[in-house]
Parts: C-alpha cells; structure tokens; sequence
C-alpha cells in the first residue's frame, strides 16, 4: 500500500542494522525508501537523521525501552511520533501485586502539554494491541453502546511453528516484559496490579481457532482506554498456553528475565538480552507457522435498556500473509494499524495536538479502510465473554 499512495513521499528505513534497513529497502524496490544506520537510543542522532532527510513523521517500531529517546527526539524536531508500545512500567517497590507505581506511558503523558505547546501529536500505542483495539472501543462507545461495563481486550490464536519446542511469534524482550510485570487492571475509577498468569478464564475465538484459556497480562490498552472512554472496568487478557507460561516462569525463577547486566568473564550482559539472542528471530519464523492470530475486544454494557456483548475482532491467516505480504501473520497484523494511522494523519481525517491514544480519533475512517488493505474486522454478537475456571 505503501510503495504507491499519493499522501507517502518518502520514508527513511532507519535501524542500527544499515543491513537490516537495506534488507527491507529491496522487499519495497522503491527510491522513496532511503537507508540509514541510527541508534534508537540517542536522540541527538534520531534528531539529526529527522533534520537531513527533512522528515514530519518518525514511526517508532523499536523495541519499548527505546521509546523514550525516540519521543524526546520526536518533539525536539517537531515531528508527528507514532509507536506501537507505550513507555515502560516500573512495578511498585514494596506492593507490586496491589498498587500501580510508575505505569505504561506515564512518562510520555507527563509530557503533554509540551506536545500541545509545540502544535504536535503523540500516538501512543498504535499497532494491533494497543491501537487497533483502542479504535474498536471509541466505535463500541459511539455506535453499539449506550452506556459500557466493561472493555476487555482478548487475544488468541492457534499458531504453530514447525521444528521448535519454543519460538515465540513476537519480540521475546517484550513478552517477557509484559507477561511479567504485575498486570494492572482498571476498576471503578481506579487502576491497580495482580500476580501475573491471574484469574483465568476459557474465552472462545471465532476464525476456527476455538475455546482458549486466557489471562491476566500487563498491556497498554488498560492505561490509555479509560482516559478517554468511561465504563466500570478495563481488563487485557492474553492466551498464552501451559508451556509458554511455564517457560516464563523458569526464565523468571533462574533471574533471565532481568535487564540489569551481569558480569560474564569480564562482560556486562542483560540475562534477557541473551535469551532474546539464543532463540529465532520472529519475523524469520512465517514459513515455518501455521494457523491463525486473533486481536479483539469483548464489550459489554446497556444498548436500549436491554443488556449486550459484544466482540469486535480481526483474524490473521498465516499462509494469506505469507503470500500476500512475505511476512508472518502476527507482523502482518501489528504493522497495517500504523500504515493506516500514518495515511489518516497525512490526509487530514485524524487531526490532533498532544499525547494521545488511538480513542482520540474517529474511528470509522480507520475501520472502513480496514478491509481495503486486506485485513477486514468482525463483529460478533456474544450471550457472555467467558467462563472463569
């Protein structure tokens, strides 16, 4: 969609990988796709590679602990700035099952009046979960809702990766993060944490991926829906299965999730650096997978008096986004919501000042070009969520 649309005139292929950048620069073919060398962690160098190319958008598509050198350099050169993960948690120091402390894109709200001072926005959080999601809950809100109890992201699918006993199909230095840390969930005006892995409950995925046990993640969609959209409650909930929640939790128990380097015959290394090392690239891992990826949100609430459920979802094939885009379906999936988002904001129809999510926006431009790019939404009406076990 990209390589032809009237509203692109140029995008910097920037990684610190100039091999990687140029990897994907010959997938494109196209001299609107410049390569660059930078380090996501410095922003006087994100900013000097804005000003040389004279840029007015910088996507960030880094992993999350590089979102603040990325942010801080987006408002230095006034650029728009979009990404796809909100800034890091820090769990609270002595009550990290309870209370929140320092939570997902705290540091980049704090920053809001410096982005409206500028005249520029932050979209924070605009991939497939947050972002798309986020997008479904301003439409339940607008359009199938009177008044909403809860909104409650369910994630699923029924890939599988041939030859491996683990891969996972998405970055493991996030997962690890966010499958972790305390998982916050939002109540009755307020946000608070439990244990990870907590409170399941088997929620059926439509696409033919079935009946899955899902639970308790931390994710961003619990921070950014209520700031915009009133209900009771706000819950993300992810179904990882047995084997990978017990490999997590051995990682944890052995200290290999931790970030704080350790010395290793003289070198400092991150434990979780070394994990993330030893297993597959992700993103290499599409011809070996097979099956379905679903994102959505269940939504439940008052229509007309009379009670309603609703899930609103989008299904990735793996072999479709094999053939169609070379790349495997969980990538596929995260990366249209930010194409869309770049298009919505280049043409006009999303306009705004400030640090926001996806709910800011009207969502209708976002969801009727949805089907346009191959990755149309569904709407299934629901007698109730789930049970819990």
């Amino acid at each position: 969609m990209a390589k032809s649309s009237s509203w692109l005139e140029l995008m910097v292929l920037a990684d610190y990988s100039l091999d990687r950048a140029k990897e994907v620069q010959a997938r494109v073919g196209t001299a609107r796709f410049p390569v660059e060398s930078v380090d996501a962690s410095d922003p006087a160098a994100i900013a000097a590679l804005a000003r040389k190319h004279k840029t007015a958008l910088i996507m960030n598509a880094c992993a999350p602990q590089y979102n603040q050198a990325i942010f801080d350099a987006a408002l230095e050169v006034k650029n728009t700035y979009i990404d796809m993960a909100a800034t890091l948690s820090t769990p609270h120091p002595t009550k990290p099952f309870t209370d929140t402390h320092i939570k997902l894109g705290d540091y980049q709200f704090a920053k809001a009046k410096q982005w409206e001072a500028a005249g520029c926005l932050a979209l924070v959080g605009m991939g497939v979960e947050p972002g798309m999601v986020d997008v479904f809950a301003r439409y339940a809100s607008e359009e199938l809702f009177d008044s909403v109890e809860e909104y409650g992201v369910r994630d699923g699918s029924n890939l599988t990766i041939k030859g491996y006993e683990f891969a996972p199909n998405f970055s493991i230095w996030t997962t690890i993060e966010e499958c972790l840390n305390p998982p916050v969930i939002y109540e009755d005006g307020r946000w608070f944490t439990t244990e990870p892995f907590s409170q399941p409950e088997v929620f059926d995925f439509p696409g033919g991926i079935g009946p899955q046990e899902v639970i308790n993640v931390e994710h961003e969609e619990v921070l950014l829906i209520p700031r915009y959209l009133p209900s009771r409650r706000v819950t993300f909930k992810y179904a990882l299965g047995n084997q990978f929640i017990s490999v997590l939790q051995t990682l944890h128990s052995l200290g290999l999730d931790s970030t704080k380097p350790v010395d290793v015959k003289g070198k400092l290394v991150s434990p979780r650096d070394v994990v993330a090392a030893v297993l597959p690239n992700p993103a290499k891992l599409g011809h070996l997978m097979e099956g379905k990826t679903c994102a959505g949100l269940w939504v439940k609430g008052v229509k007309g008096g009379k009670p309603r459920q609703v899930y609103l979802y989008q299904v990735a094939d793996n072999k479709e986004c094999m053939e169609r885009y070379g790349c495997q379906a969980v990538v596929a999936q995260t990366a249209f919501n930010a194409l869309l988002a770049m298009e919505l904001l280049a043409t006009g129809l999303w306009k705004a000042t400030g640090v926001h999510g996806p709910e800011v926006f009207p969502p209708k431009p976002f969801l009727d070009r949805m089907a346009a790019v191959g990755f149309p939404w569904g709407h299934k009406e629901m007698s109730g969520a789930g049970s819990k076990l």
